[in-house]
C-alpha cells in the first residue's frame, strides 16, 4: 500500500498534514496505480488543537455577547436624553444591529459547538482521524468566525462613535 502525503497551510501558524490512504485492489499491487478517485478521505490532524480553537472562538463570541448586551442597555439610556432626528435614526439602526448581531453570535456559537462535538466523535470512533469534510468544515467555520468578528468590531466602532457624539 502506498501513501500520498500533502502539506497545506491553514489558520496562520498551524500546518495541517493530510495523509490519504488509497484503496488498492488486492490483485497484483505492483502493477496497479491507485486512482485518486479511490482515496478514502481520512485526515490526520491534531484534533486537540482544533478543539482548542473551537473553544477560543466560542469564548470570544461569549465576550461579544456580553458586550453587546451591555451596549443595548447603554443605548436605551442614550434615548432618555434629548436627541435629534438623525440621532434617533442612529439609535434605531444600532438597536437593530445589536439584535441581528446577537442572533449571529448565537447561531455561530451553536455551529461551532456542534462541530466540536463532531470532532470529538470522529476522534473517538476513528482513532484520532477526521474526515476531510470535517477539516473543511473547520476551515469554513474559521472563515465565518473571522467575518463575523470583523462585523462585530465595525458595530462596536459605530456605537462608540455614536456615544461620543451624543455625550457632547
Amino acid at each position: 500500500m502506498r501513501f500520498v502525503q500533502k502539506n497545506a497551510g491553514f489558520s496562520g501558524k498551524r500546518v495541517l498534514i493530510y495523509i490519504y490512504h488509497p484503496v488498492v485492489p488486492r490483485e497484483k499491487e505492483e502493477n496497479k496505480i491507485a486512482s485518486p478517485l479511490n482515496f478514502n478521505p481520512m485526515v490526520q490532524v491534531e484534533t486537540s488543537q482544533l478543539t482548542a480553537e473551537c473553544e477560543a472562538w466560542r469564548q470570544t463570541l461569549r465576550q461579544y455577547r456580553e458586550e453587546f448586551t451591555q451596549d443595548k442597555t447603554k443605548l436605551q439610556l442614550a434615548v432618555s436624553r434629548s436627541l435629534s432626528k438623525d440621532q434617533l435614526q442612529d439609535v434605531e439602526h444600532l438597536h437593530n444591529q445589536f439584535h441581528i448581531q446577537l442572533i449571529n453570535i448565537h447561531d455561530l456559537k451553536q455551529a461551532i459547538k456542534a462541530h466540536d462535538r463532531k470532532i470529538g466523535y470522529e476522534r473517538r470512533e476513528q482513532n484520532g482521524q477526521l474526515n476531510e469534510e470535517t477539516v473543511a468544515d473547520h476551515e469554513n467555520l474559521f472563515s465565518q468566525y473571522q467575518s463575523l468578528e470583523l462585523t462585530l468590531q465595525n458595530v462596536r466602532e459605530e456605537f462608540n462613535l455614536f456615544l461620543s457624539r451624543t455625550q457632547n
